[in-house]
């Protein structure tokens, strides 16, 4: 497993202490997973953590999370390990010629929204206990990359949230496929900010998103392979020309999905 890999090494005989081995870099936006003994239970400070049959487990930190947190394990073996998140700097992006409506919505589109935002919050809630993460992700398309997780945005001259996603610019209909095994909970041809959007669960609360797309060819409820079409890269929703905007969740944490995957190919790089 790649980036942050998180393994647990259970202790000999009953009378010895169990311990946690973690690689010693732990970023704001980074995902980890790792493995206890089927039966044990893990928490992150307080936050229970699901745990699956084999033992697997997995969390998440956010854009601007800090200090420290404490992973415990209990059950058969008991052991703890504080974990410091190390900030990173992000950048500011000005961006012009997005849609003006999509900077300062009126009060139907505001209701609009709103409605799009439970839609997406509960396609999100809606994880299997699998854990399809654990194979690794892939880039669901290469190009340009034209913008990075944590960014803050600058909307014509507007302030906006942050961008959470990474951004790969190429041509309106070229495909893009799922970076990761998993299951459809999210298939809309046109949210107001996002445009044609697609969630794919990967288990355990870690799921993807896909927007601005100008088409979209699956089914709410489909399970996808890494190399399955989903959909084709357009300019939907707030976008100021064709790209894919891909973002990762894990439970209401907004994930770095460029943490997960090798370098973009040297051939197509550039910011």
């Amino acid at each position: 497993m790649r980036h942050l890999l998180l393994t647990l090494l259970l202790a000999l005989s009953p009378t010895a202490f169990a311990c946690l081995e973690i690689e010693p870099e732990l970023r704001q936006g980074a995902l980890v997973w790792g493995k206890v003994a089927p039966g044990n239970s893990v928490t992150l400070d307080e936050e229970a953590l699901v745990v699956a049959e084999d033992g697997t487990f997995v969390f998440g930190f956010g854009r601007d999370e800090t200090g420290e947190r404490t992973l415990h394990v209990s059950g058969s073996d008991t052991c703890s390990l504080a974990l410091a998140i190390k900030a990173r700097e992000y950048r500011i992006q000005r961006i012009e010629g997005v849609p003006q409506r999509t900077v300062t919505p009126d009060p139907e589109d505001l209701e609009r929204i709103r409605r799009e935002a439970a839609l997406v919050a509960a396609a999100r809630k809606n994880s299997r206990g699998a854990t399809d993460f654990a194979v690794g992700f892939a880039w669901p398309v290469t190009g340009r990359i034209s913008g990075v997780y944590g960014s803050q945005r600058v909307y014509n001259g507007t302030p906006g949230r942050p961008h959470f996603g990474v951004d790969v610019a190429v041509p309106t209909g070229t495909p893009i496929t799922t970076p990761a095994p998993g299951v459809v909970t999210l298939a809309e041809p046109d949210l107001f900010y996002s445009g044609g959007t697609i969630i794919v669960d990967h288990g355990m609360d870690v799921s993807s998103s896909f927007l601005h797309l100008s088409e979209v060819t699956v089914e709410v409820g489909q399970r996808v392979e890494p190399g399955d079409v989903i959909g084709r890269v357009g300019s939907t929703g707030r976008a100021t020309g064709p790209h894919l905007d891909w973002r990762m969740n894990w439970r209401n944490r907004r994930v770095d999905p460029q943490l997960l995957v090798p370098p973009m190919p040297p051939q197509t790089t550039g910011e």
